[in-house]
């Protein structure tokens, strides 16, 4: 059981991943997410995921800055743009990131979504910040079962993330057994349905049963089904709720029941269908 905020699992290298994470996508630059990191780190997560696109790593970077934490004792995940995909224009984007969140490395850096002619050298980009050591670990974001078999066929490191939309409606069981063979860490996007989670009869009767939020239910789902989770908010008493999953643990049972919920419902982009 993960009993702790701060519970890591391996990657395939060694790298120790918190399974629990701060999510900042919406997250204004400024105050609104420097608070909400701040408060986070303070509460006792010790892993913050931002992207370039979410346009607020300075504000990420200057709350872990002032947090008084140890760096190392902080993971931080950020992710190359569409637009800035493709071999050089990656490691500017790179170089960028860095420079935002006032860091000299990242703990993990992702291929945000999977562009058609692109994600292959964006991967060779990223296999070589690996190689040089300026990262700890690299993966993608957004890829299906056709995406990795590509990459795998073109890349010398194996993807150590795949962070895609996953929740009880959008369970991914195929991609989730196919990254489980290939050793790919999967990590959840949008594990509270982008607020679609409330309403349903079973995680209305397993909140009561175990004393805790529907949501609290579902984070805790995530994790005992071995998924990394990075619950977004800018709401203090959301950020400590979203944490507080880690003294109790659903049954065999209970999980079988919402593993039975699985819709192939998506709330997000289709990773096949995304324009942007």
């Amino acid at each position: 059981m993960k009993s702790k905020i701060d519970s890591k699992v391996e990657l395939y290298n060694g790298i120790q991943m918190p399974w629990l994470g701060l999510g900042t996508w919406q997250a204004a630059e400024g105050g609104e997410v420097e608070t909400a990191v701040e408060f986070a780190l303070q509460t006792g997560y010790c892993h913050i995921d931002t992207a370039a696109v979410y346009g607020n790593e300075r504000g990420v970077g200057i709350a872990v800055n002032e947090s008084g934490i140890p760096r190392e004792e902080i993971f931080i995940t950020s992710k190359v743009w569409n637009s800035d995909q493709g071999y050089n224009s990656t490691l500017r984007a790179y170089d960028n990131s860095l420079k935002l969140l006032n860091t000299e490395y990242l703990d993990l850096y992702l291929i945000h979504w999977p562009v058609k002619g692109k994600y292959v050298e964006t991967w060779n980009a990223l296999e070589k910040i690996y190689k040089e050591g300026r990262v700890k670990a690299i993966g993608v974001s957004n890829f299906h079962i056709h995406h990795l078999e590509d990459l795998l066929n073109h890349a010398e490191v194996v993807p150590m993330v795949n962070q895609v939309e996953f929740h009880p409606y959008l369970q991914q069981k195929e991609l989730r057994k196919y990254c489980e063979e290939h050793l790919i860490r999967f990590e959840a996007w949008s594990p509270l349905m982008q607020g679609n989670f409330k309403n349903i009869p079973l995680i209305k009767n397993l909140a009561m049963k175990y004393g805790k939020t529907e949501a609290q239910i579902i984070l805790r789902w995530d994790i005992q089904s071995g998924a990394v989770t990075i619950p977004k908010s800018v709401r203090k008493e959301r950020i400590k709720e979203n944490s507080e999953i880690f003294d109790f643990e659903l049954s065999v049972e209970d999980m079988n029941e919402i593993n039975a919920l699985d819709q192939n419902k998506r709330f997000g982009p289709d990773p096949d269908n995304f324009n942007f």
